[in-house]
């Protein structure tokens, strides 16, 4: 097994979103052609340059470790493999909104160990490994913890926008925003930094892969919030298309409740 020091992966980490940042940030609010992929969501030069350049990092630095990427796929080791989101939220990236994020995941036997979500344009960035979870932006880093609201009609939400979710989901997430007290489409990754930091409660989303996901639960439990399918179980490599995460279990379970899902 080729095993890794917890310190310097997280250093890793936060060293393949620096990377990435730079060459996003490259290309954000110029003349950028928008591709579509065969699921028909969009797809920029920013997206493979991206991934193809913090790949070759992995393979330089950790040679038999996995790398399992948005636009290039790939395997899991049987040990540790990285998981790579080059952009989460290409469209809004692609029209000039500073609300995409890089996501950085490394797994242990597949499970999530360490996560991390960056905001290039905000210089803000989330790293977590289950049990703590910093926040930074600006000259700041400090620890930051989920809310301690447990009532959906107290809750603060963001949910898909209304064209990503699918025609069957979307009466019972419209039921769901009508419970909470805010409800906000779209923001995608943005919005799970939010909840580690305490500024929303839950988010609810469908049509995600694992390279959108894995790498958000350590960032999540590391606040102390929850982070499951819609049926509650933990979230691996064949976990499907939709996700709760929510400041504490009360809440992840009522939501789970509300949304009834067979």
């Amino acid at each position: 097994m080729n095993s890794v020091d917890h310190e310097q992966a997280l250093e890793f980490a936060q060293y393949l979103a620096d990377v990435g940042g730079q060459i996003a940030l490259r290309y954000f609010r110029t003349s950028l052609e928008i591709s579509c992929k065969p699921d028909q969501s969009p797809v920029t030069a920013a997206d493979f340059e991206i991934e193809s350049t913090l790949r070759r990092l992995i393979r330089e630095r950790y040679p038999r470790h996995g790398i399992i990427g948005e636009e290039y796929g790939g395997m899991p080791a049987s040990d540790y493999s990285w998981v790579v989101d080059p952009l989460d939220g290409t469209l809004s990236f692609a029209m000039g909104n500073p609300l995409f994020g890089i996501l950085v995941g490394l797994l242990f036997h597949h499970e999530p160990i360490i996560g991390l979500i960056d905001l290039p344009a905000l210089k803000e960035r989330w790293i977590g490994d289950g049990k703590l979870t910093k926040f930074t932006g600006g000259d700041q880093v400090r620890v930051v913890k989920a809310g301690r609201c447990h009532s959906i009609e107290e809750a603060r939400l963001y949910v898909s926008t209304p064209h990503l979710t699918p025609s069957s989901e979307r009466p019972l997430i419209n039921a769901l925003c009508q419970r909470t007290a805010v409800a906000q489409h779209g923001c995608d990754c943005y919005a799970y930094g939010l909840l580690a930091s305490g500024h929303c409660d839950l988010v609810v989303e469908s049509g995600l892969g694992p390279c959108d996901y894995l790498p958000l639960v350590p960032v999540i439990r590391g606040a102390g919030g929850w982070i499951a399918d819609w049926q509650g179980d933990p979230l691996g490599l064949n976990s499907g298309e939709r996700i709760i995460a929510a400041a504490n279990k009360p809440l992840l379970d009522a939501v789970i409740d509300a949304l009834a899902v067979s």
